[in-house]
């Protein structure tokens, strides 16, 4: 036997150790050259890893949610032969079929040698997330029968619920009237909701959190909007709120420099930046990520709608490199349709303020001694008490408040 031992490979910015999130396969599985292994954990971002070599595994360095150092054997193979079963000699000059599948008597095959093809080998071999791979497993659905609809066949979220929708359907008509439930379900934590609950808690026990929120007049600002995409054809090149609300909100920052600031713990020092490295907090499915947006300040209204939009895209696709997802100096915040009326969002250590954005909705509101129809949205930002003191978190959401209501105040140059 030749055996083959893959170590753990720096996954980038001088990573030392990462977390097992999961295998895709097991012991006594053949695999092909580039096929997917598993995903690997780092304190940035999710990283598939690829075999180097054909073969047959025989050993895997442990369990999801175990953390090994770079370097270390992670997998070992059985590269004999690439492992490839014998072909009998009687079977070698027989033409067979592109589609055919392999004979295999099963009074005498040996499953170590020959894995008989199963609904979980072929499920590991499609193509998509981390995330929806744990899903599909609690779930116990089978992945090589979800259609995907992503590049290359990959199954995206959209395709994995429309799936479980079926299936519940289903199942709901074949149901009786009552059923009784018992049991309990045992979830691991592990990846990236571990690492979130780890920042979450570190960062609400570490910084003294307080929130200031505030209700913004959009109307102006939506009727700019709807008049600049009037004769956009491609509805994803249309501009979104969410690409005023970050150039009015670098504006706002060339005022208050105190809010654009990271504060590094070890050296006891704030340290504030000139450039404004945006993080925008999006939702994937493997978890909350925070792409970032660097030297935004840069980014005129249109580049900076295309720049989120393909930030976040990258992200929820699990196209983002480590260093994408670092960096930040400040983070911006939307729940989208579901923003609600107010919200107390957890800052993004080590920055030391994040701007949340709740839902915009038109409601009736007391102009000029008149009731009219308005869109309002409400903004609810969440500030590092140590460093920015209220009065000035105050003055600084009231300035983004201006310059949202009075849109002309983000373009001029005052």
């Amino acid at each position: 036997m030749s055996e083959y031992i893959f170590k753990l490979p720096d996954l980038g910015e001088g990573t030392v150790e990462a977390e097992i999130a999961e295998w895709h396969i097991k012991v006594g599985d053949v695999v092909e050259e580039e096929d997917t292994l598993g995903a690997m954990m780092t304190d940035k971002a999710a990283v598939e890893v690829s075999s180097p070599v054909a073969g047959r595994v025989i050993a895997l360095a442990g369990e999801p949610g175990d953390v090994i150092a770079v370097g270390t054997p992670l997998v070992t193979f059985d590269t004999t032969g690439n492992a490839a079963p014998p072909v009998p000699a009687d079977e070698a000059t027989q033409p067979v079929a592109s589609h055919a599948e392999p004979t295999v008597d099963p009074a005498t095959a040996k499953t170590d040698e020959w894995p008989i093809p199963t609904a979980q080998a072929a499920s590991s071999r499609v193509q998509t997330s981390p995330a929806i791979r744990r899903m599909a497993r609690e779930a116990g659905i089978d992945l090589a029968t979800v259609v995907g609809t992503g590049p290359r066949g990959r199954i995206v979220r959209e395709d994995f619920d429309n799936h479980v929708a079926r299936e519940r359907g289903a199942r709901l008509m074949r149901a009786p009237a009552s059923v009784t439930r018992s049991g309990t379900e045992e979830i691991k934590v592990i990846g990236v909701r571990r690492m979130i609950a780890e920042r979450m808690s570190a960062a609400k026990r570490n910084i003294p959190h307080f929130s200031y929120v505030e209700e913004v007049d959009l109307s102006a600002l939506e009727s700019l909007r709807t008049h600049l995409n009037a004769d956009v054809v491609d509805r994803s090149d249309k501009l979104t709120p969410l690409a005023f609300i970050a150039l009015a909100l670098i504006r706002t920052i060339n005022e208050f420099p105190q809010v654009n600031a990271i504060y590094d713990a070890e050296r006891n020092t704030i340290v504030r930046h000139s450039a404004v490295h945006l993080g925008i907090a999006t939702q994937t499915d493997d978890g909350l990520k925070v792409p970032v947006l660097k030297n935004a300040e840069q980014y005129e209204l249109r580049s900076m709608a295309k720049a989120i939009r393909t930030a976040s895209s990258d992200a929820r696709n699990n196209r983002s490199k480590p260093q994408d997802l670092s960096g930040s100096t400040i983070t911006l915040t939307s729940l989208g349709k579901l923003g609600g009326i107010a919200s107390t969002p957890v800052i993004n250590a080590p920055e030391v303020a994040i701007i949340g954005i709740n839902k915009a909705v038109e409601r009736p509101v007391v102009v000029g001694g008149q009731v009219v129809v308005r869109t309002m949205m409400n903004l609810s930002s969440s500030f590092d008490h140590r460093f920015v003191d209220g009065f000035d978190a105050a003055a600084m959401i009231q300035s983004l408040k201006m310059k949202l209501e009075q849109p002309a105040l983000i373009f001029a140059n005052l």
